[in-house]
This record gives C-alpha cells, sequence and structure tokens, in this order.
C-alpha cells in the first residue's frame, strides 16, 4: 500500500514541480509545501482504509498510481503566517490552480490542515474569507462532516483531512474521533461515496 501513495511518480524533476501523478485522474491531493509528510502520515492510513472497505463491498481495488498530488503553493516561503496572512503572490497560484481546477474537473479534492483548505475555498470563491486560526481540528472536522453529506459526484467535492494527527509521541485525534479511529472513519466515509458512485470513477485496477 505504501508503494502505491509515495511512488506517484515521485522523481526529481516532478518533486522541483511540486506535483505528481496525472490531472485527469479524479481525484487530487492538495498539499502545504511545508507539509509534505502529510502523504504518508495521514493520506497513506486513509487510503488504506477506503482500499478495505472497497474491497471488501466490491471486490477491487483503487489503481491509486495515477492521483494527482500537488503542492497548494510552489514556493513555501509564501505560505501565509499569522502575521503576513495572505500575500498577493498566494492570490496569483489561486488564480493558477482555479484554471487547471476548471479545465479537468476533479471529483474528488483532498486537503490536509488549514492553509491548503482555506486555499481551496478562495480558489471556489468562497466567502467569507477565513483567516489562519478559523481551521482547527475540530473546525476541520466538521467541513469534513458537512463535504460527506453534500457530496455530489457532479461536481469537485472539496473533502478536508486533517494535517496532524500525532503529537508528542500522543494521538490527539485518532482515538474516539466521532466513536471510532480517525483513519477508520474518515477511510470509510471517502470509501462510501466512492462504493456509491464507483460507475463514474475510473479508477479500477482491472
Amino acid at each position: 500500500m505504501l508503494s502505491l501513495v509515495l511512488n506517484n511518480k515521485t522523481s526529481n524533476d516532478e518533486k522541483v514541480k511540486g506535483e505528481s501523478g496525472e490531472k485527469t485522474y479524479p481525484i487530487w491531493l492538495l498539499v502545504n509545501p511545508k507539509h509534505p509528510a502529510v502523504r504518508h502520515t495521514i493520506w497513506t492510513p486513509v487510503l488504506s482504509e477506503i482500499q478495505d472497505k472497497v474491497y471488501r463491498e466490491i471486490h477491487t481495488r483503487i489503481d491509486s498510481t495515477n492521483i494527482y498530488v500537488r503542492n497548494a503553493v510552489k514556493d513555501s516561503g509564501i505560505v501565509p503566517k499569522t502575521l503576513n496572512w495572505w500575500g498577493a503572490e498566494v492570490d496569483t497560484e489561486i488564480e493558477e490552480f482555479r484554471e487547471i481546477v476548471l479545465e479537468y474537473k476533479p471529483k474528488i479534492l483532498i486537503t490536509f490542515g488549514a492553509f491548503p483548505y482555506e486555499f481551496i475555498r478562495r480558489v471556489f470563491e468562497i466567502k467569507p474569507e477565513k483567516g489562519p486560526k478559523s481551521w482547527g481540528n475540530s473546525n476541520l472536522g466538521n467541513e469534513f462532516v458537512k463535504a460527506i453529506q453534500n457530496f455530489d459526484i457532479n461536481k469537485t467535492n472539496r473533502i478536508p483531512l486533517l494535517r496532524r494527527v500525532v503529537e508528542s509521541g500522543k494521538f490527539i485525534e485518532e482515538h474516539n474521533y466521532f466513536g471510532e479511529n480517525y483513519f477508520q472513519y474518515v477511510g470509510a466515509k471517502i470509501a462510501d461515496k466512492i462504493i456509491q458512485n464507483k460507475d463514474s470513477f475510473k479508477i479500477w485496477i482491472e
């Protein structure tokens, strides 16, 4: 499973560009370039749960080789901080990303943590614009629930995941998240939507 996620065509050139995979793939991941480890610490266990439920229910697996992974901004130095929230350079990146989203229309766009989620809200011109302290784990969890409840296969579904589940060696959100392990919870919810719309996803291993 780990190889399916981390071998997303991550050549040295692609690492420099801050993207990998194929834009035509219906599942995209948007990452804060300051925290690239989320592909391993968050996405890998979530994808494992998705694959498990998909296999148990429809006896196939997702070919995750070409999942499109992209840094929200090319330069980690322009990632907003509390004191310089959202400079003009980030607005330029938003316009660029909006163009490719409108062109390729991914069905699922997963973000990790506060900055990528607010970035994608601004890509879709969702108001009001939020500040850096608006998207703590609790609020992101609520946004995840709403995204699942309002899932629509005919649009790009913005699904926020947490950036960090472990702190100081102890799980802060993994345990007892809505009564379940965090990774199991979000993985199962995403898998449900993929399974319900399986004929609309060209993502299956043949």
